[in-house]
C-alpha cells in the first residue's frame, strides 16, 4: 500500500510581505554584483521575477500595500538601487567581453616561424 501523498501547499504572501522581499532581493542583487558573484546574482534575478510575477498574481482586493504612501517611499528606494544594478552589471559585461576578446586573440597565435609569430588571419 502507498503512503497518502500530502499535497504542496502553496505559500500565500501579502502585498507588503511580497514588497519587502522584493526590497530585500534588490539590496542582495547589488551586493552580489559588485562582488562579481555572478551565479548567485543570476539566482537573485530569478528570484525577483518570481516575485514581481507573484505580485502581480495578487487579486486586486488583496493589492492593498502597493497604492500606499509607504510602498512609493519603497518604490523610490528601489529605484536608485536598480540603476547601480544596470550599471554594475553593464560594467561586468563589457569587462567580460573584453576579457574574451583578449583570451580569442592569444588563441589565434598559431606558433613561432623564423623567430616572429605566425597569427591566425580569421581573426
Amino acid at each position: 500500500m502507498k503512503p497518502p501523498v500530502m499535497p504542496r501547499r502553496q505559500l500565500e504572501f501579502t502585498d507588503r510581505q511580497l514588497w519587502e522581499k522584493y526590497w530585500m532581493v534588490t539590496k542582495e542583487l547589488l551586493k552580489f554584483i559588485k562582488a562579481e558573484e555572478i551565479d548567485t546574482f543570476l539566482n537573485l534575478v530569478d528570484q525577483r521575477q518570481q516575485l514581481m510575477e507573484m505580485m502581480k498574481a495578487l487579486p486586486v482586493e488583496k493589492q492593498d500595500f502597493r497604492h500606499t504612501e509607504e510602498c512609493a517611499q519603497l518604490k523610490e528606494q528601489i529605484k536608485p538601487l536598480d540603476m547601480q544594478i544596470m550599471y554594475k552589471a553593464r560594467t561586468w559585461l563589457n569587462k567580460s567581453r573584453r576579457n574574451n576578446t583578449q583570451v580569442r586573440a592569444y588563441d589565434g597565435i598559431r606558433g613561432v616561424t623564423n623567430g616572429g609569430y605566425s597569427f591566425n588571419r580569421q581573426l
